[in-house]
This record gives C-alpha cells, sequence and structure tokens, in this order.
C-alpha cells in the first residue's frame, strides 16, 4: 500500500521528522487559504497522485508540470484550480495518467544541499537497512549504476534498533558536521522508530535537504508497508486511496484475492504465488504473455473463483485463460464448481485451459468434462501453457 506525500508528512510530524510547513487543498479556495496561513513566505503546489516524475509530467488539459513555485496565495489559487480535477501524466503513470483530486501546499524551501536517505527492509538479511547518499534528487537506481562508491549501506539490527554510532557514521558519510550532524541523528532516529512502528517496508526521503541557514529537513518521502501487517495498522489502511489503485486490484482485495494487472493476454488463474510464478514463467516460455498475477490461495471457495474470473474478464487485453490448479488443502471439484459457474455467469468466449491436480482430482475433472463447456484440460502444466497459447494464436 502506497500514500500520498501529505499523508507522508502527517507520519513525519507525528514522528518528529523534521520537515516543511504545508497542508493539503481540495479546491483552489482551500489552496488559497493554506497559503495565506504560511505566512510571507514562497509557496509550492503540488499535485498528489501516487506516481513520481510529476515535476515533468503534462496534464491532459495542456498544463504543464504537476509541482510549481507561486509568489503569492492568489496565484497558489489559480495553480491550483488547473490542477484540480485534471488528468496528470507522467512517465511512471503511463498514457492514461491519473486524476488530480488533492493539492499540497507548502512552504518553498531554498536548498543548498540535496542528499538521499531510505529504510528497507533486506530480505537477505531479514532486518532493516538504512541506504543513504550524497546524490540527492537522483533516481538512486542511476547513482548504483555510474556512482556506486556513493552508495552508503547500514544494517540495524531489529532487535537493538538504530544505535547513535551508526547516526554518526551516516551523517559522517553524508558530510553533516557540527549542529548538522546532531540534527541528522535525531531525523534518522525519528524515521527509524517510524519505519518499525508502523510495519514499513520502506521509507525513501529523496530529497533530505540542507538550507542555506543549516537546517535538515526531509521534503519529500515515498512509503510502502507491509499488506500482511495492516490488520494492526488502522490509521494507515484509513489513509488508503482506491481511487489510485487499479479497480481489478481493489476489487480483489475484497474478496481475499492476489491480484497485479500486467500488459499480457492470457490471464492466470492460481493458488499459491509460487505456484502463479512458475505459470507466468512457463507462459512466456511457451511463447505468451501472462496478462495478470492472481493467487486465489489455499482454500479458495466457488465465490471466490467465479468472483476471479470476473476480475480477469474486465480486462479487454486477456484473450485466454489458464487455471492451473494444484489442490493439497484445496479441493479440486469445488474449484471446477467455480469454473464452471463463473463461465457460464460470464458466457465466456475466449479459450480456457484447465490443469487440475492433487486432493479429489477425478472429482473435479468429472465436474469439467460433464458441464458441457468447451474447456481443454492440459496434463501437466507445460501441456496446459502450450495449449492455452496455441488456442489463443488459432483465435
Amino acid at each position: 500500500m502506497n500514500i500520498h506525500e501529505y499523508q507522508a508528512r502527517e507520519l513525519f510530524e507525528k514522528f518528529g521528522v523534521a520537515t516543511s510547513q504545508g497542508r493539503v487543498a481540495a479546491t483552489a479556495d482551500e489552496a488559497i487559504e493554506v497559503a495565506r496561513s504560511l505566512g510571507d513566505k514562497p509557496i509550492v503546489v503540488k499535485a498528489q497522485i501516487h506516481a513520481g516524475g510529476r515535476g515533468k509530467g503534462t496534464f491532459t488539459n495542456g498544463f504543464k508540470g504537476g509541482v510549481h513555485m507561486c509568489k503569492n496565495p492568489e496565484e497558489a489559487g489559480e495553480i491550483a484550480g488547473k490542477m484540480l480535477g485534471q488528468t496528470l501524466v507522467t512517465h511512471q503513470t503511463g498514457p492514461e495518467g491519473k486524476v488530480v483530486s488533492k493539492v499540497l501546499v507548502a512552504e518553498a524551501v531554498d536548498i543548498s544541499r540535496e542528499l538521499y536517505f531510505a529504510i528497507l527492509l533486506d530480505r537477505a538479511t531479514s532486518q532493516p537497512v538504512v541506504i543513504a547518499s550524497t546524490e540527492g534528487g537522483m533516481d538512486i537506481e542511476a547513482v548504483a549504476e555510474h556512482a556506486p562508491e556513493k552508495i552508503m549501506r547500514e544494517f540495524v539490527n531489529p532487535f537493538l534498533g538504530l544505535q547513535p554510532f551508526q547516526t554518526r557514521k551516516l551523517a559522517d558519510a553524508l558530510g553533516l558536521k557540527g549542529k548538522q550532524a546532531s540534527q541528522a541523528g535525531k531525523l534518522f532516529t525519528a524515521l527509524y522508530k517510524l519505519f518499525m512502528a508502523r510495519d514499513c517496508s520502506q521509507i525513501e526521503v529523496n530529497p533530505l535537504v540542507v538550507t542555506p541557514d543549516g537546517q535538515l529537513l526531509a521534503l519529500d518521502a515515498k512509503f510502502n508497508f507491509d499488506d500482511n501487517a495492516l490488520f494492526r495498522q488502522p490509521e494507515i489502511v484509513a489513509m488508503r486511496d482506491k481511487s489510485e489503485e487499479d479497480p481489478r486490484e481493489v476489487a480483489a482485495s475484497e474478496f481475499n484475492l492476489n491480484y497485479i494487472g500486467l500488459d499480457g493476454n492470457i490471464a492466470c488463474l492460481v493458488n499459491g504465488a509460487g505456484l502463479a510464478m512458475a505459470t507466468m514463467d512457463i507462459i512466456q516460455y511457451c511463447g505468451g504473455k501472462p496478462a495478470n498475477f492472481l493467487d486465489v490461495g489455499g482454500g479458495a471457495s466457488k465465490e471466490q473463483v467465479s468472483a476471479a474470473f470476473k476480475i480477469i474478464l474486465s480486462d479487454p487485453n486477456v484473450h485466454g485463460i489458464l487455471v492451473n490448479i494444484f489442490g493439497g488443502i484445496m479441493d479440486c471439484n469445488v474449484i471446477a464448481n467455480g469454473i464452471v459457474a463463473a463461465a457460464r455467469e460470464t458466457h465466456l468466449g475466449i479459450p480456457l485451459v484447465v490443469r487440475l491436480e492433487g486432493n479429489n482430482v477425478a472429482a473435479g475433472k468429472q465436474t469439467l468434462a460433464e458441464s458441457g463447456l468447451t474447456i481443454i484440460t492440459g496434463s501437466d502444466l507445460a501441456d496446459a501453457a502450450h495449449k492455452v497459447v496455441a488456442a489463443v494464436k488459432a483465435a
């Protein structure tokens, strides 16, 4: 789950992370009001969408840029009016863009230096890792490619937390001395507390800036959260903006299905994440392109299978479906009944290939055979993948 920049600032304020002043606005009049509350200061208005590259983006109404400096509150209101309700297209949104429903109106900060700071979960060592660099304002991937020596990594023992000697080490690597080093220690510690307390999987502050008067501020941040821990994070769940998410993924979450849309034309319905990955791989290997990752879990019901079919078919690019089920806990006949019911309800008109194996598989195969529907069966995964690719090409 992701959150907006203005929501990240709310978390910063709650955990004592130094940042610039600012608030969110949903109308031009609200933008003027927020700008006036900031006093006689330069103002920046920033479109709020879940995508990067906003400053270089273009609105479909022809207005350029999702980040604008303003001289006064009236100009801030004018700029907000040109953004709100409009679709912003950036290199991360794709050509369809995203609709801007809110803007952040904040104090524009003079910058002397831009730094990079992030806390991630390192899965290889099962512990948090801090990544810092003097090359702020750039994609960290580009820095890793062209100047890897400018990236510092500091692993954190989750039982001990981020230690003072580590914050001093990080500050020194970023060239922060004296009072700035002291500010850095407080800011890094606060960010780590936020990371742990809110079950984050990533906090990326880019840029972390030094102002001409020596202040250290976290200006912009990207957050990711552990979805499996959201049950104990009601405050974070309340920040979810479903309008920013793929509607298919939203619908899947309502049925406890794990769905991620891709750009292929062969849909997958599988039980188990590992099996789903293998299914996508073998479709690609056989010359096809997977249209999604869809894991129905180990104990899917007939209703969940039916919902999964409807979500799959809501993608107009889907020209074929491969169902790959290995019944351990799951009853293959329950899945088969779900497939038959879904195919009839949706008047399925594209090739459907089913591979069943495991618990009660004989009954499942009999249900499919007696359904009267045009269902292609696969003897194994490779056979099923070849058949669905061939059927889609023939169709």
